[in-house]
Order: structure tokens, then sequence, then C-alpha cells
């Protein structure tokens, strides 16, 4: 009997609702939002970013058929956290606060980037 194959869990430093800047890829500069994070696949979904077109035909949910562009993922190594404070991407570290909170801060300025 074959068994499914493990994926590893990737470790998550950008979270939904984050400001990332693509540092690899055709899309190479850009920034956006994140719209969805898949932690089993390592991947995710940023705003106007890495867009794809679907053919799709007419069914009853939606009545008129045709291409449809829509986000497709991408590796969560190849974008990059953007800092409100110092306005480029940078890397992360973490913090653990009086009150035994765990939070991300940037390495560059010291900022703290979860609200």
């Amino acid at each position: 009997m074959a068994r499914a194959k493990e994926v590893p869990q990737a470790r998550g430093h950008i979270k939904k609702d984050d400001f990332v800047k693509v540092i690899a890829g055709k899309d190479r500069g850009k920034q956006g939002k994140v719209l969805r994070v898949f932690p089993q696949e390592g991947r995710l979904t940023v705003e106007r970013v890495n867009m794809i077109k679907r053919h799709t035909r007419p069914t009853r949910q939606m009545q008129q058929g045709g291409i449809i562009a829509r986000e497709g993922k991408l590796h969560i190594s190849n974008a990059m956290l953007i800092c409100s404070k110092c306005e480029r991407g940078v890397h992360i570290g973490h913090r653990i606060l009086e009150d035994k909170k765990k939070v991300r801060i940037c390495r560059r300025c010291g900022e703290l980037l979860d609200k």
C-alpha cells in the first residue's frame, strides 16, 4: 500500500494582510498585499502579482464564460516583507515582549511588524 508523501510545513514569517516585495521571478520588484497564505505548500498569493489566465465555461453560478485573470501562487521564499518605517524589503527577527507575546521585528530599524 502506497503512503501519501508528507509535505514539510514551511516556517511562515509572512502572514495575511502583510505588504511584501517580490524578489525573484517574472514579477520581480512588484509590491502588494498578501491575500492568502498556504503554509502546507509554502506558498502565498499577492495582490496583482503573478497573474494567471483561466479559461472558464459558463455554469449556473457564472452565466458568462470567458477568460478570467487572477493571482497565482508564489513561493514564500520569493517574497520579502516590507517594513512600514523603512519602506523597503527587510529581514525579520523575533522578540518576546514582557507579556510573553512573540512578535516580529524589523532587523534594520527594530520596529515592531505585528500590530
